[in-house]
């Protein structure tokens, strides 16, 4: 997953040995569900919105702020109540309109407009949108990975235009005028990063693997050429399921959009119609693939705590993809990644730039910061595979991810884990690698 240089997210010390390190501020109040209708302009890259979240009071709540990114509220509302509304900084903080006991829970309506420069996508010359990581910039929300809430959401296109989103499809709607009402409903708490969609003028390829339906989109690509580019799939999540001792849940979509490096959405992935043209010429670079399908279990189901602990999503998933390539390709497969992730390593070194996988605060993260998290991330997972051995290592990992399916993890979480499978402290082995520069 691509993170922007400008979202701002929240800082937090983390106090070694203790698992209530979380690195979230206290919010005062429990995203419950998000019910967000949008209906994209495509031809001008613009977006108009409605929502209404239920929320629960974790404390008597008289104010609710959210991130709004870029977007324009025009309207907030509760009940047959105008709540009055400020935005600044990419927030939007809202009054409510008698304070909210502990324990109880509201709703509210917000409308909305905007032009997203990023988060919201739009390549007008394919008829396409799609969504990029930034939820904020198309859906007032709580960026931070902690908070999880359920989603009803609908987006309304033009028609002739295919789409896939986050949760289980419903019936299309089609409206008077024509356009039809495309509708997905998320009943498993997720974090807001990974809720989006993708619509365009696709072909599509679909499979039944196992239980799992799977899905593949493109406006290039045709359904033969798209069943070439995906073929690994189900083997992937087979794969990632034995290893993570979890079952893949529901059905599973990958859509080629004109540009991404990468995302991983509950239930789907995005992918560039360029990548896929690197796999219909050379079918071993899957990587990129199994990267994002290993967020389906690390980072959708398990995730980091705070963006100071993202080491736990990207680390983990390219560790995992090595992991993979391993298994279907061969030892020199995976020991090219090491390979690549040492040698990573010795640059951000060599210049200065090595750090902690645990971060103080994650406010502008740089081009060596997110090495740090994704390349000596998955590094250290190898060297700590190599350290435990194969059975030790592989009982802790499939321990850590069933004992926090559905919860968000600090390092510290992970850490008990293997500790708990090797039968013996680690604390050495995390003080150096981990908490320190190796």
């Amino acid at each position: 997953m691509f993170v922007r240089l400008c979202i701002s997210l929240c800082g937090v010390s983390l106090l070694l040995g203790s698992a209530a390190a979380h690195a979230s501020t206290p919010r005062g109040f429990d995203v419950l569900h998000y019910d967000v209708a949008l209906v994209p302009d495509i031809a001008h890259k613009r977006v108009t919105g409605q929502q209404t979240l239920r929320l629960r009071a974790e404390r008597e709540l008289r104010a609710v702020t959210l991130d709004s990114g870029a977007l324009t509220v025009t309207a907030v509302m509760q009940a047959d109540r105008a709540l009055a509304f400020a935005q600044h900084d990419a927030k939007v903080q809202i009054t409510l309109a008698e304070p909210l006991p502990t324990g109880d829970t509201a709703s509210v309506t917000i409308r909305y407009h905007g032009e997203p420069a990023y988060g919201l996508e739009f390549a007008p010359e394919r008829d396409e949108v799609y969504t990029i990581f930034s939820t904020s910039q198309w859906m007032p929300s709580v960026d931070a990975p902690d908070e999880r809430a359920t989603l009803d959401l609908s987006v309304t296109l033009p028609a002739g235009l295919l789409a896939a989103g986050t949760g289980r499809a419903l019936p299309l709607r089609t409206l008077p005028d024509g356009r039809i009402e495309h509708r997905w409903q998320l009943e498993t708490p997720m974090p807001g990063y990974v809720y989006g969609f993708t619509a365009g003028r696709y072909q599509e390829a679909t499979q039944q693997h196992g239980t799992i339906g799977l899905r593949f989109l493109s406006s290039e690509r045709s359904p033969a050429q798209l069943q070439r580019v995906f073929t690994a799939t189900g083997g992937m999540l087979d794969f990632f399921a034995d290893r993570a001792g979890l079952p893949y849940r529901g059905d599973y979509q990958q859509a080629l959009v004109a540009r991404t490096i990468g995302q991983e959405m509950a239930g789907m992935s995005l992918m560039s119609e360029r990548y896929g043209q690197q796999m219909l010429e050379d079918p071993t670079q899957t990587a990129l693939m199994a990267h994002e399908a290993a967020h389906q279990w690390w980072g959708n189901r398990v995730t980091c705590a705070g963006w100071e602990h993202f080491w736990l999503n990207e680390g983990m998933a390219n560790f995992m993809t090595a992991a993979y390539l391993q298994q279907a390709q061969g030892e020199a497969a995976y020991q090219a990644q090491v390979t690549i992730w040492r040698t990573r390593l010795d640059a951000l070194r060599a210049k200065g730039a090595d750090h902690a996988l645990v971060y103080a605060e994650w406010n502008a993260p740089t081009g060596d910061d997110r090495a740090v998290v994704y390349q000596k991330g998955a590094y250290v997972l190898h060297l700590l595979r190599v350290e435990m051995g194969e059975a030790a290592f592989w009982r802790g990992i499939r321990d850590y991810t069933r004992a926090n399916d559905g919860r968000s993890v600090v390092t510290v979480d992970f850490q008990r884990a293997m500790e708990a499978a090797a039968g013996r402290s680690l604390q050495p082995f995390f003080a150096q690698w981990v908490y320190g520069v190796g």
